[in-house]
């Protein structure tokens, strides 16, 4: 069983200092330790993010990490090109695909929002790092300083509702954004470096 130490980071099995939510279940762990808080780049690879987040809502993150595999093989690897093209048959076959959230208005939202990046002029990239926040803050010293919404992220879903992508609101988007580095939430006690 990890400790807590006194700034609310977990002291693990192996000695390291994490962010709380972490736990100990190995799938947690690394995705804190390798994915989580890094700089994404890329339209595939911000779009599955985009999907992930959207189908988290409502559900704990472990079960997105346990279907992830199963995500990927069921959306085409996250291809924006390949999402946008699905149409009736491939959601009669997502909604039988035991491996994945099976839930309509998300698989909807996905196929949309594929459709929606693949539109965008200057890319998903450019338009989800155009809205990092300005100039280094401090980590968060312990969750309560964790915000779940910014005015950044508020700008962000409605950039992103402006031009088609649905299932985004500041909550998501804020999540999106601590997922792919354009903040850093570790706690200062986190053992991951900064990036």
């Amino acid at each position: 069983m990890p400790r807590v130490d006194e700034h609310g980071v977990i002291i693990g099995a192996d000695g390291l200092a994490r962010c709380p939510w972490a736990g100990a279940n190995p799938l947690y762990l690394g995705y804190h330790d390798e994915e989580w808080g890094r700089p994404l780049h890329g339209e595939d690879a911000l779009f599955e993010r985009i999907c992930l987040e959207a189908f988290q809502s409502g559900l704990a993150w472990i079960t997105i990490l346990r279907k992830r595999e199963a995500f990927r093989a069921a959306f085409a690897g996250f291809e924006i090109e390949r999402v946008a093209e699905f149409g009736d048959a491939d959601v009669a076959r997502l909604l039988a695909d035991e491996g994945i959230v099976r839930n309509r208005a998300k698989i909807n939202a996905s196929i949309a929002n594929a459709r929606a990046a693949r539109a965008l002029g200057g890319g998903l990239t450019e338009l989800i790092w155009g809205h990092a926040p300005k100039g280094r803050r401090k980590r968060p010293a312990t969750t309560k300083d964790v915000p779940a919404v910014t005015p950044e992220s508020t700008a962000l879903a409605k950039n992103l509702k402006k031009v088609g992508f649905v299932f985004v609101g500041p909550t998501t988007a804020y999540a999106l954004m601590q997922a792919c580095g354009l903040v850093d939430d570790h706690l200062a006690g986190c053992h991951v470096p900064k990036k």
